[in-house]
């Protein structure tokens, strides 16, 4: 039996690790990081300017999407209570993805490890899909890049089966934009990936209220 040690190549990788996750923070907070002994007030009115300037990023960004999608949100919306309405269901997936109060393709571990052990993780929401999905039903995909190549196949394997497909999607949109699988994209257009999920956060729970809401008055 060969015996671990803590020496050499791996001693290197952990210390490389460590460093990038040093310089990873310095980047977030760099008025933590100046080198010399820090300033109390200086470094509260950093965390302070830095705080404000995130909520005017987020609020900012809430509004052009606001602008750019608010009707289409509401016929999103409306289509989606009509399916509910019907007896579908919706059919939430993403990596690593805040869940939708839906049945999430995420959450059968057994599934989902199966699935990527045997075939691959490219296919293990669209196998879902194919196994659980009714042309009644709603497929929403998240993904902050819109690159995600399983996500991708979920919503082309969604459409075949005639599931009312949607993407959330942040920077341009990504491969997502390409889709013609897709009947609705929203896209949260930012390069910071914090912005782009707190963003997706507002999308989704408004998609979510507009389709009560529709529920309600077809009721």
């Amino acid at each position: 039996m060969t015996k671990r040690t803590s020496t050499g190549s791996s001693g290197t990788g952990a210390s490389s690790t460590g460093q990038d996750s040093a310089a990873a923070m310095e980047s977030l907070y760099p008025f933590l990081y100046s080198g010399s002994t820090p300033d109390l007030d200086a470094v509260l009115a950093d965390v302070r300017a830095s705080t404000v300037a995130k909520a005017r990023e987020i609020t900012e960004l809430r509004q052009v999407i606001a602008a750019q999608d608010a009707g289409r949100l509401s016929a999103c919306a409306e289509q989606m209570a009509a399916r509910f309405a019907a007896g579908g269901r919706l059919l939430a997936f993403g990596n690593g993805e805040r869940a939708l109060p839906a049945f999430c393709l995420a959450n059968d571990t057994a599934v989902v490890t199966a699935l990527c052990n045997d075939v691959g993780v490219e296919v293990v929401f669209a196998r879902q899909i194919a196994a659980f999905g009714h042309q009644r039903d709603i497929a929403v995909g998240l993904s902050t890049s819109g690159n995600s190549e399983n996500l991708l196949r979920a919503l082309d394997e969604a459409a075949r089966h005639g599931l009312l497909t949607v993407g959330i999607a942040g920077y341009d949109g990504g491969k997502m934009a390409e889709l013609d699988s897709l009947d609705y994209l929203f896209v949260a257009p930012s390069s910071s990936v914090h912005r782009i999920q707190e963003a997706q956060t507002t999308v989704y729970h408004t998609l979510w209220q507009l389709t009560v809401a529709s529920l309600a008055g077809t009721g």
